[in-house]
């Protein structure tokens, strides 16, 4: 069996979830041959992943999303990086209760891709997801030697709404080497930069923006784009990712894919994929977004072309069986089946796991 799951945020990593089910599996069948392979599709989660799957870590000190420092993660294996924005400029990264939509800054994202570039890396995966910041990757394109300056010549702040104020902008001074490299944007969002689809209308309110503030960003959004002279790159796939981040890594040459399946590729899924009977996949929660772009949606899918069979395993489900069946999942195992309380789903995540590992185990290897 091969167990290629998701987190189930806020409860349990991938590695964890993983452990949980085979633990479970194992309890029927204790000579169950059982791998393990995390997966994710971009967001939190993608360097965990990567080293799960044999990448070594490297931590490194950057500059978080409000300007403090932070240690952030990135994974390497033979020339290739993986680097995951929310390591550096995530809402993981912002204190308790707080919230800056206006003037959270990518620069630590940006410093995170230098220092894969300084390691050696000929390609770069950037997983981007899970963003506190809505300012189009301008601070990532800072710390990568571009200059955006005001009216009288100062550099332009930190964040997505001191962007109204970029009078010129020079990127001529743009670390040399993202020329020669591989840079793949993997994200699970293909929304563009700027309108009612973009950034800041869609994701903003999630990371704090009042509808005021959405407004505000969105504008200054769009006036980045005008001074840039980047109209193409803000309406492509992927440039509202991440707060528009998606936005700067096109703009320096990355080629936008799906995270899923880049991961996919990145972790050896098909390798792994040959030698499994049954596929388990999951997340939190099955609902409607899994079903765009979503790691359980990526697996069933490359399973089903295998000709493999696909079980999924959730906290919640919220997916009608005849829908899971046209994404390539036989069927869903849900926590709440066991436990009703999410409180205590939640807080019993792990436990409930393994008894739904031993109920597939049961319902499978019969």
């Amino acid at each position: 069996m091969l167990v290629a799951a998701d987190k189930f945020k806020g409860s349990l990593t991938a590695v964890e979830v993983a452990e949980r089910v085979t633990a479970g599996l194992r309890r029927v069948r204790a000579d169950l041959e059982v791998e393990a392979l995390p997966v994710a599709d971009g967001g939190d989660g993608t360097v965990a992943a990567a080293v799960a799957a044999g990448f070594a870590r490297h931590e490194v000190r950057v500059t978080g999303p409000l300007g403090d420092e932070v240690t952030a993660a990135y994974a390497l294996r033979d020339g290739t990086a993986v680097v995951e924005m929310a390591e550096a400029s995530g809402l993981q990264r912002l204190p308790e209760g707080v919230l800056a939509p206006l003037t959270a800054s990518t620069y630590g994202s940006g410093e995170l891709l230098r220092a894969a570039l300084d390691a050696g890396a000929r390609s770069i995966v950037f997983g981007v997801g899970g963003s506190a910041t809505t300012d189009g990757g301008a601070g990532m394109l800072t710390a990568l030697g571009a200059r955006f300056l005001t009216a009288s010549g100062d550099p332009v702040g930190p964040g997505g709404a001191a962007l109204a104020e970029v009078a010129t902008a020079d990127l001529s001074g743009l670390d040399p080497r993202l020329r020669s490299v591989e840079f793949v944007l993997a994200s699970d969002v293909d929304n563009p930069l700027t309108g009612p689809k973009g950034a800041a209308a869609v994701y903003g309110p999630q990371k704090g923006a009042s509808p005021g503030d959405v407004e505000r960003l969105d504008a200054a959004l769009g006036h980045f784009v005008k001074v840039l002279d980047a109209s193409a790159p803000a309406a492509s796939p992927g440039a509202g990712a991440a707060g528009g981040l998606g936005f700067g890594a096109l703009l320096v040459g990355a080629r936008f894919r799906p995270g899923i399946e880049v991961m996919l590729d990145v972790l050896g899924f098909a390798s792994a994929l040959e030698r499994a009977d049954l596929v388990i996949t999951g997340e939190g929660s099955l609902d409607a977004q899994t079903l765009h772009g979503k790691a359980p949606a990526g697996v069933a899918a490359a399973a089903r072309a295998a000709g493999k069979d696909v079980v999924a395993v959730c906290g919640r489900l919220a997916l009608p069986a005849e829908v899971l069946g046209e994404a390539g999942i036989r069927r869903a195992y849900a926590l709440t089946d066991l436990e009703p309380d999410v409180a205590v789903c939640v807080a019993e995540a792990g436990a409930l796991l393994e008894r739904t590992g031993e109920r597939i185990a049961r319902d499978h290897l019969a």
